[in-house]
């Protein structure tokens, strides 16, 4: 477990009402057209081998932001993702993203991957500046998406 003062990194291991409420109040922070995760889907993503799924919690023990990491082997290596940051916007200004952050790529580290990738959209500007100060740099690639027709 990392912290940062009163500030707590936990992983989530287990799905309760405490952990759906704040994936309700959290997911429309960070996306307008993705509906939140309920207790299915929360459970999938925390009894995955492939992703952590990484909670900040206050000084009061209340989840105020949360953090998806991806590791997966492929046959060129290990390999990280970070996806779905999001820090509470009562909470934002206090360092909430760059510990998540932190402990995501020290995780991805003890993992085996060499590195950690993740895309912010341009108009996340503050997430855009926390990511380049933290070391992550823009990559000369092109980034495809196949929407299924089934959904």
């Amino acid at each position: 477990m990392a912290g940062s003062g009163q500030l707590r990194i936990e992983e989530a291991t287990q799905v309760d009402e405490e952990l759906v409420a704040a994936f309700a109040a959290l997911v429309p922070q960070l996306s307008r057209s993705a509906p939140a995760p309920g207790r299915e889907e929360l459970e999938a993503i925390v009894s995955s081998p492939a992703t952590i799924l990484l909670l900040a919690r206050d000084g009061d023990g209340r989840i105020v932001g949360s953090l998806t990491l991806v590791i997966f082997r492929i046959p060129t290596g290990v390999r990280a993702w970070i996806e779905d940051v999001v820090v509470d916007e009562g909470a934002r200004g206090r360092g909430i993203g760059a510990t998540l952050v932190e402990a995501a790529t020290e995780r991805a580290e003890r993992a085996g991957s060499r590195s950690v990738d993740l895309t912010s959209r341009p108009d996340r500007e503050a997430a855009n500046r926390l990511y380049v100060r933290m070391g992550f740099a823009p990559r000369k690639t092109n980034v495809y998406r196949y929407t299924s027709r089934a959904v």
